[in-house]
């Protein structure tokens, strides 16, 4: 799945500045989405992946109100986000960047659910029942990657081609900063600060995300 985002709100906010209140009625799935979510997760176990047969979240409605960003979020299947129809199925995109501007670059293992065998930006993960996105980047930043960030800031809002949104955060690790890997990582790297001189393993859309982060 490629990350050519519609963009539905541009920020950056402070953590601070981002409100959210939860539903508390679940969204409800059809019959024939049930179906297929469970096709896929079958397919997902078959190959070593953990089934995630629980509940996230998804993006019912949002609004910018001067310096404050709000969301309105759902609990929902987790394998919502699956489905070629996401339904606004919500995930936190955690970019990182090193005290001198490089980029961390990890590749998703093959067994993973969501872009396996691909490079992609820093950490990233499904929002949790009743979690504050901004949360949610930090956490997914210490489970994939062990390390805290300096600072932290909220971007953007996207929509994915298939319908997932992505609440995309900037971190900056202090100097020094030592990053380990989880086992959802086979390898990563530092990508230099000036995206020109990225390798050939990153690919447009990931260029063209930093770029937008890179005017920030």
């Amino acid at each position: 799945m490629a990350i050519r985002p519609e963009l539905l709100a541009r920020g950056p906010w402070d953590p601070e500045e981002l409100e959210v209140d939860w539903r508390r009625d679940a969204f409800e799935l059809a019959a024939h989405q049930v179906a297929e979510a469970d096709i896929l997760l079958e397919r997902l176990r078959e190959r070593g992946s953990p089934s995630h047969d629980g509940l996230a979240a998804r993006l019912a409605r949002f609004e910018v109100a001067g310096s404050v960003l709000r969301l309105e979020l759902q609990p929902t299947r987790w394998a919502l986000r699956l489905l070629s129809d996401a339904g606004s199925s919500i995930s936190a995109l955690c970019v990182v960047r090193s005290a001198d501007g490089d980029w961390l670059a990890g590749r998703r293992a093959g067994w993973v659910a969501s872009w396996a065998g691909r490079w992609t930006l820093g950490a990233g993960g499904s929002v949790e029942v009743d979690e504050n996105p901004a949360h949610t980047l930090g956490r997914e930043l210490l489970e994939e990657w062990a390390v805290t960030p300096e600072r932290l800031q909220l971007e953007a809002l996207v929509r994915l081609d298939n319908g997932m949104v992505l609440l995309i955060g900037q971190a900056w690790l202090a100097p020094g900063a030592d990053v380990q890997p989880d086992a959802e990582h086979d390898d990563f790297a530092w990508w230099p600060a000036e995206t020109a001189r990225w390798p050939a393993e990153a690919d447009e859309p990931l260029r063209t995300m930093a770029t937008m982060l890179g005017h920030a």
